[in-house]
């Protein structure tokens, strides 16, 4: 959720941000889209020859000599590998028409081919030899080596002549790849909650209700809302956590506002791992329903972790990453997006996905953030990826403690409240965090040491040929819950609340440490 938004550009477009993209292009996904310049423009278009086929259409005004599109590569063309370019070519006119295919931002100076095609229809696997290439800017052919990342096609180059074609299969011979194929796996639950304890009140030893408002005495980004404690904005009820926006005059801390919701902070953060949260969203325009993260860190007076001496930097330095916002955009596009030093507020770093009937269907939001990338899914499949090429403190402030948020605002950015509106749950049937199960170096871990069952109900069993000295328990905060020496290599375990707990073993000098989940 776009928070602190102090100075920006209010617009929010409805363009899907353009992120890098690998070879082969062959516009099925929203990361084959090309920048146009100079008066061109780009699209989607679908292939007049066949209906179930996605293309590119390329438009000239012919306004500009060298009007033309480029596409930036996450994973470069490799000219050491494979010399030729190929594409396909649509064109509605008979007449004659050159095409020029570009590389630029690579090993060595920028290369070009140009290729002369006329008749109308679709010229398949047009071939660009780049062992007979141009200097760019020269009449000097070369033989094109090492890496470019960047692409870039003129339509009759050099000519100011308007026009619409279509391109697809651009292709350099090596093998289709995911840009967002996830690079870790994580699939340790650490930490969850699933929301099948009884009716009422949410579990306090997960969640931490935010309810004091900013300096200025309202939230930001111009929302109208009121966050509250009671149970008629944040309940479980039949094993879904009910966080509902409500229209009813409210006063607290001095203020009245016309709008109630809930904030939820969670009382668990984590460095790296994968997010996954089932929900279905509020009906209703002017709603503005969240599953994000914020850095332990920040100093935000009334958020969880700042009552707990963690504030330390403000926003957007502490890093935001958004799981899943509706509201921004058109109803049933959800929208993801980070929020780094380098790009926040109307941050460039976002991604726009249609989904069919928020309100109604459950889906599977997730983010699965490496030391590398953060990845976002929906229902399992990934659709965007943060990877930028320099990680510093202005485009990466991703390597410290992130802590979840999940909340309904109304207003602001999310436009105008429906005047009918009444009511409308965001209703989420689990939050679940997954890391691997490596230990961290000052743990040490023996094969010959097992702990079963694990999820647990009521005791524990250790499974070790070595004497144990002692035992302790830890919850994620860090805090001791439980400490004995076991009887018969068995720890009473039924009084923990459930949740993702700390077991430490103690023998000989060794502490061996695990992870296990309490049902």
């Amino acid at each position: 959720m776009k928070k602190n938004i102090l100075v920006l550009v209010v617009s929010l477009t409805l363009s899907h941000f353009v992120s890098g993209q690998s070879m082969p292009v062959d516009f099925t996904d929203n990361a084959d889209v090309f920048t146009a310049f100079d008066g061109s423009g780009f699209s989607a278009n679908t292939d007049p020859e066949d209906g179930s086929n996605q293309v590119g259409q390329f438009f000239n005004d012919g306004a500009v000599a060298w009007q033309g599109f480029y596409l930036d590569l996450n994973q470069p063309v490799n000219f050491d590998s494979d010399k030729i370019i190929t594409l396909s070519f649509y064109q509605f006119d008979p007449n004659a028409h050159n095409i020029v295919v570009k590389f630029e931002n690579g090993d060595n100076d920028d290369v070009e081919v140009v290729v002369n095609t006329s008749g109308a229809g679709w010229k398949n696997d047009l071939e660009f030899d780049f062992s007979n290439a141009t200097l760019s800017g020269t009449v000097n052919t070369t033989n094109a080596t090492g890496n470019y990342s960047r692409l870039v096609i003129f339509v009759d180059g050099g000519l100011t002549v308007p026009g619409t074609y279509l391109i697809d299969d651009i292709n350099d011979g090596s093998e289709p790849t995911d840009p967002n194929e996830i690079d870790v796996v994580y699939d340790l639950l650490v930490w969850a909650d699933e929301f099948d304890g009884p009716n009422g009140s949410i579990d306090s030893n997960n969640w931490f209700h935010q309810t004091q408002l900013p300096a200025g005495g309202s939230w930001f980004n111009g929302e109208v809302q009121h966050y509250t404690n009671r149970e008629q904005n944040s309940s479980v009820e039949d094993g879904f956590l009910n966080i509902t926006a409500i229209k009813e005059n409210f006063t607290d801390q001095g203020e009245t506002k016309e709008y109630t919701s809930a904030r939820l902070n969670s009382k668990f953060a984590f460095t790296y791992g994968r997010v996954d949260v089932r929900a279905k969203l509020p009906f209703g325009n002017g709603t503005w329903p969240a599953i994000w993260t914020l850095g332990k860190n920040i100093n935000e007076a009334g958020a969880y972790w700042e009552t707990q001496g963690f504030g330390e930097v403000g926003w957007p330095a502490c890093g935001e990453i958004d799981i899943m916002e509706h509201g921004l955009h058109g109803v049933n596009e959800v929208s993801v997006a980070l929020h780094t030093p380098s790009s926040s507020g109307n941050t460039v770093n976002t991604a726009v996905m249609p989904l069919p009937d928020v309100a109604n269907e459950f889906h599977v939001y997730s983010m699965n953030w490496s030391p590398n990338q953060i990845t976002f899914l929906i229902d399992g499949v990934g659709f965007y990826t943060y990877n930028p090429a320099i990680k510093d403190d202005a485009t990466w402030p991703f390597d410290k403690d992130q802590y979840l948020i999940l909340n309904i605002a109304m207003g602001g950015f999310a436009g105008t409240i429906d005047p009918s509106f009444s009511q409308s749950s965001m209703v989420i049937d689990y939050v679940r965090v997954y890391q691997n199960a490596e230990l961290s170096t000052e743990e040490y871990q023996r094969p010959e040491l097992r702990v079963f069952p694990n999820p647990v109900n009521d005791i524990l069993t250790i499974n070790t040929s070595y004497q144990i000295d002692k035992v302790e328990v830890h919850n994620t905060l860090g805090q001791l819950v439980h400490s004995k020496r076991p009887s018969a290599n068995e720890v009473q375990v039924s009084e923990l609340a459930k949740g993702v707990y700390l077991l430490s073993v103690y023998s000989n000098g060794n502490r061996d440490t695990l992870r296990f989940v309490k049902n």
